[in-house]
């Protein structure tokens, strides 16, 4: 990489972290799933199907002045984690293996998002899940993803 387009690349990400508010290292454990979830509403919950509500909060939003890419795929990961508890699967500390996202719209400031997780597969260690982000009034699909989680075993201790 020649040494402009290097200088730019570390001015552009220097800037975006001075532009935070607070240092990350006085945040505690769990600040961001909490951050993200923040006045997510459980709507219907079945074995195997978890169904969301929530109003698209300001504090998610990117420059462009809809939810950030970044936080929809913790949208995906954290209710895609959970709904492997109405499967009655262990999901332990929700550890995602893999995610693959598709961002089909976008979702403004205020805009009220359902999200549905559907359980396609919950064996001894791996969890699949799909997950999708619809607008709540036009059922316009936001994103849809494949999500695969690590089914932490419980201990026998």
């Amino acid at each position: 990489m020649g040494g402009s387009a290097m200088e730019a690349a570390r001015r552009v990400l220097e800037q975006a972290a001075e532009a935070a508010p607070t240092p990350t290292d006085a945040l505690p454990s769990g600040f961001y799933d909490a951050f993200v979830l923040r006045g997510i509403r459980v709507h219907a919950a079945e074995p195997g199907r978890l169904v969301c509500r929530f109003t698209v909060p300001s504090r998610l939003l990117n420059s462009g002045g809809f939810l950030h890419g970044g936080a929809t795929a913790s949208l995906v990961h954290l209710v895609g984690s959970a709904v492997f508890h109405t499967a009655g699967a262990v999901s332990g500390s929700g550890s995602p293996l893999e995610m693959n996202i598709a961002y089909l719209d976008a979702a403004f400031p205020e805009q009220e998002i359902e999200i549905e997780a559907k359980v396609l597969r919950a064996g001894k260690a791996v969890g699949v899940a799909i997950v999708e982000l619809r607008g709540e009034k036009s059922g316009k699909l936001i994103a849809q993803a494949r999500y695969s989680n690590y089914l932490a075993p419980s201990s026998n201790l």
